[in-house]
């Protein structure tokens, strides 16, 4: 198994009647040029068959705040429970998609789904980014660098979720010159 891995909420549906949050852990990024990435679904999960149908669904980042709602949306089905109102989440217009985001999300990235996968237990929805939204709340005002770290974003593990540790380095740190002191 490839750990760790983002704990994410996938919000769906067209309507508010039928808007829908799955959890899931398989997910991430497989290109930057057109920005894609990726969520696979088990086709007996609610969420599925309307991700299915619209085409569309918005992955959520999730932080410790949110750790309650990510592993209970994860355990309970949207035939039974509206999530949102259970969770005391938000659901607020995307910007190009018809799936809402998750107002207390951190960052929303709204997808539509290019291709589907048939890979066994899961399907993969193969999706083109087509819009994100990042709360400014963690946009550093002096930098204007979006500060993912300041929300606490978690991870899943094994069946279990995480909070992320301190940092070792950035990109390219071990190449890198170093000063010469004076």
């Amino acid at each position: 198994m490839v750990y760790p891995l983002p704990a994410v909420l996938v919000s769906c549906g067209a309507t508010p009647d039928e808007y829908n949050l799955i959890t899931i852990a398989w997910t991430g990024t497989v290109c930057s040029e057109p920005p894609m990435c990726y969520i696979s679904v088990r086709r007996e999960r609610h969420s599925y068959e309307i991700i299915k149908r619209t085409g569309e669904f918005v992955i959520n980042l999730t932080t410790e705040a949110l750790a309650e709602a990510t592993d209970w949306c994860g355990v309970r089905s949207g035939r039974e429970y509206n999530k949102f109102e259970v969770c005391g989440l938000t659901p607020a217009p995307a910007a190009v998609v018809n799936a809402p985001i998750i107002e207390e999300a951190p960052i929303a990235i709204e997808c539509r789904v290019r291709e589907v996968i048939e890979l066994g237990s899961h399907d993969m929805f193969l999706a083109e980014v087509v819009n994100v939204q990042a709360d400014d709340a963690y946009i550093n005002p002096e930098t204007g660098r979006f500060e993912l770290e300041r929300a606490r974003p978690i991870t899943y593990m094994h069946g279990h979720y995480y909070s992320l540790g301190k940092q070792i380095g950035r990109f390219g740190w071990t190449v890198q010159r170093k000063r010469k002191k004076k």
